[in-house]
């Protein structure tokens, strides 16, 4: 137990370590959008049921989706993709800003925003629209925008992150983000990045990027050894027919593959980070990565275990060498169905649907023998110092330039909860190298990353205060209350910014706690490494609110506020100012709610002339503490007739059906009509309805 412990420190410590970390992210970028309806009968017209809309979500997905969370994760992330002009646009902006993502997306007026619809019920999808032409090539002004966005961003980035050279994620999905001048300035520009991630469906397209790690999946990585073998005798034949280019990362196959033979998962031991969690059909869902201590039996790059001479390839394969033949199909991305590859009785072949692989291989290969084996080729190939084949149920199999491989494995989890775990593993692994962490350490973190995120339907956002606590870990605040004196958060805070955090402070009386504050909270939180909440005494709150407020006593209040996860520390004032905190805080950003201009903020002339910015976030209509009270008295003076009736977040009698949307962190609904918030603030308009 002792060593677990402190494997888990050391994890903690890599985590930590990558905070304000500068990530830009570019590539295909779209909007997830879920559907939760309710059925009960079938239709007259035809044996297919009757759907009845509860509520609807909206989340980033794609190269967006990769940007949260890096962002969710620590990282100081920049986003530069092109983006419709359209309503799903104004929700993608939406998404990026709730998120703390650094939005630097370039409209494009006359190109939608791609969209992925899914329709539930009961927690099952029944189908997925997409929107979106691929085919819709970017226009030569468009082309020059985004070049000049990445320009910009990247330079931006570096003078934010103090000089430090920045870190690049490449999501190419084959829906026309990255036409070939974009690629062709990475590649030139390769130097001007420390470490570079690619996750594309096409590896082919990139060669000379030569890029820090690639994670393809078993379909994508069989391609290209296929294309690189087309003009040598074929031992491996790949029959690839044109598929869906729009599908993403995010759409993970899950579930059992079918008659798989080869060697059984994997379990963490207990006490481990991973032990007994739900996994997903992704990366390193379920158990920690090779070199995690107790992990089972000896293996390639685990503590205690022998590595096998370099280049040794895996017993009962086919040779390193063995050439993989020419596609007979067209070259579209992979359809779900083929990450679905199982082992045949003999040993001998693949299949899956949509892709054949035929070896002359031993008994008992398996896709992770056959990737094992091919390692050294896909770096060769890809010119990639780390190579991650991703084997959806079967974990994944990573390789680096000491020749040995390390293997995960996950367990199956319902197909709805792994969208977008594929990005999260992305992110934290990218984050890790960028770190300078050890090959062993970046693919444990990346796998647990995308293991914490499953837990549930949507796309899937790993946080950075649940990777710590899934590693035993509180946080930055490590060893400090939540709720603390005036007198030790100035210790506190000094700690924290001499470590290189940036510092976010509040304040507010915080009376009955709704999903506003939640909001405001979370927000506020994605502005910097530490949130202080700074909150009225009953006495302050008397003098700023009539003398029948507070409706609760300060101790419930903080108790509240101490329990959210996006708040660190709580401090109560007497004042009715929060001046003297504010001078002893001294932070980074000061946030105040409300719909005017930083200017007209009171305490902003102080906060300046310390050092700070000051950011109003805007509220939630009409979700405000006073409304709750005028709500919650009505009922009580018996004036709603008929008794107490179901109001929603405005006071008004709820509509079944009514749509709702929620951030990228899954936390409270939000309803969507008749308005909602852009990502500036704004209120956008419903379509129909004057703004």
């Amino acid at each position: 137990m002792a060593g677990a412990a402190a494997e888990e420190r050391r994890l903690a410590t890599v985590v930590e370590s990558w905070l304000g970390r500068p990530v830009l992210v570019i590539g295909d970028a779209m909007l997830d959008e879920w559907r939760f309806a309710e059925s009960d009968r079938l239709c007259r017209e035809a044996p297919a049921p009757v759907l009845t809309l509860r509520r609807r979500i909206s989340a980033a997905g794609g190269a967006a989706n990769t940007a949260v969370n890096v962002a969710a994760l620590g990282g100081r992330a920049v986003l530069v993709a092109p983006v419709g002009a359209d309503v799903a646009g104004d929700e993608l902006h939406d998404c990026l800003d709730r998120a703390g993502v650094w939005d630097r997306t370039v409209a494009q007026p006359g190109r939608h925003t791609p969209v992925k619809r899914r329709m539930l019920a009961g927690n099952q999808i029944l189908l997925r629209e997409d929107s979106g032409d691929p085919d819709d090539a970017l226009d030569t002004d468009g082309v020059q925008r985004l070049l000049t966005a990445l320009e910009c961003a990247t330079e931006e980035l570096r003078a934010a992150a103090g000089g430090e050279t920045p870190t690049l994620v490449v999501c190419d999905y084959g829906l026309g983000a990255l036409p070939a001048p974009v690629r062709a300035w990475l590649v030139a520009a390769r130097d001007r990045y420390a470490t570079i991630a690619l996750d594309a469906h096409d590896l082919a397209d990139w060669r000379g990027l030569a890029p820090t790690v690639v994670t393809p999946s078993f379909a994508e990585a069989t391609r290209l050894l296929a294309r690189a073998a087309s003009r040598t005798d074929s031992h491996l034949h790949l029959d690839h027919p044109a598929a869906d280019p729009t599908d993403g990362p995010s759409e993970l196959s899950v579930g059992t593959a079918p008659g798989a033979a080869g060697s059984p998962a994997v379990s963490a031991p207990a006490g481990m980070p991973g032990a007994g969690a739900p996994g997903a059909g992704v990366p390193g869902a379920g158990v920690p990565g090779a070199g995690a201590p107790g992990a089972g039996a000896p293996r390639a790059g685990a503590p205690g275990a022998a590595p096998p001479p370099a280049g040794t390839p895996p017993a009962g394969t086919p040779p390193a060498g063995a050439p993989l033949g020419p596609p007979t199909g067209g070259t579209g991305e992979p359809t779900p169905g083929e990450d679905r590859v199982a082992m045949t009785g003999d040993g001998l072949s693949v299949t899956g649907t949509g892709v054949t692989v035929s070896a002359l291989a031993g008994e008992g290969v398996d896709r992770a023998v056959l990737a094992e084996a091919r390692l050294a080729e896909l770096r060769a190939h890809t010119g990639a110092d780390v190579v991650a084949v991703t084997l959806d149920t079967e974990g994944a199999v990573v390789g680096g330039a000491d020749g040995a491989s390390r293997r995960s494995h996950s367990t199956p989890v319902p197909a709805s909860h792994a969208v977008g775990a594929g990005d999260a593993y992305l992110a934290a692994m990218t984050l890790a190298l960028a770190a300078a962490a050890p090959l062993p350490t970046a693919a444990q973190l990346a796998q647990l990353a995308a293991t914490i995120t499953v837990s549930d339907t949507g796309t899937c956002v790993c946080r950075r205060e649940d990777l710590l606590h899934a590693l035993g870990a509180r946080g930055d605040d490590a060893g400090h209350p939540v709720l603390v004196a005036p007198d030790e958060l100035a210790a506190i805070v000094e700690t924290q910014r001499g470590a290189g955090r940036a510092v976010v402070f509040t304040n507010g009386c915080f009376d009955v706690l709704h999903p506003g504050h939640v909001r405001y909270l979370e927000q506020a939180r994605a502005l910097g490494d530490l949130l202080v909440v700074a909150v009225n005494s009953d006495g302050s709150v008397r003098r700023l609110k009539g003398p029948d407020r507070p409706v609760n006593p300060v101790e419930d209040r903080v108790a509240l506020l101490a329990a959210l996860a996006c708040v660190d520390h709580v401090v109560i004032f007497e004042e009715d100012s929060p001046a003297g905190l504010i001078e002893v805080v001294r932070p980074d950003v000061y946030v105040k709610g409300g719909d005017y201009p930083p200017e007209m903020v009171p305490e902003a002339p102080l906060v300046r002339r310390l050092g700070g910015q000051v950011r109003t976030l805007g509220y939630v209509p009409d979700r405000s503490t006073s409304a709750i009270i005028d709500r919650i008295r009505a009922h009580g003076h018996g004036t709603v007739p008929g008794g107490p009736e179901r109001v929603d977040a405005r006071g008004r009698p709820a509509v079944p059906g009514e749509a709702e949307q929620v951030d990228a962190r899954r936390h409270a609904a939000v309803p969507v009509e008749p308005e909602q918030v852009d990502a500036r603030g704004s209120r956008a308009s419903t379509p129909g309805r004057p703004a």
